[in-house]
């Protein structure tokens, strides 16, 4: 996968980015690739169903632990946690996520 070829999506928060292959405004099930620079993050959020994760470059940490490249991770539905890009690493934090009902930030 050609990462530099996506047309990533600017979010409000620095140091992020999104590209959506899939978002369902009636079931809330969100298909995308999150781009988070080090030592950038995602919002503080609750998990509206299950979310999957897989890391495809870099690393993140949040409440649960570190995760890196190749990993998975599985949220539970009622999971709140604050994912931040690792900064040991100049890599960017490329994540594929499935979000089975949505999130809702908190």
């Amino acid at each position: 996968m050609d990462l530099a070829a996506i047309p990533w999506r600017a979010t409000r928060y620095d140091g992020l980015s999104v590209h959506f292959y899939t978002s369902n405004r009636d079931t809330h099930r969100v298909v995308a690739l999150i781009r988070m620079q080090p030592g950038c993050g995602y919002p503080r959020h609750r998990h509206r169903g299950r979310e999957d994760v897989l890391v495809l470059r870099g690393g993140y940490r949040d409440e649960l632990g570190t995760h890196g490249r190749g990993e998975f991770a599985v949220y539970a539905d009622g999971t709140t946690h604050t994912p931040v890009a690792v900064d040991e690493s100049e890599d960017d934090c490329v994540l594929l996520v499935v979000a089975h009902e949505g999130i809702k930030l908190v």
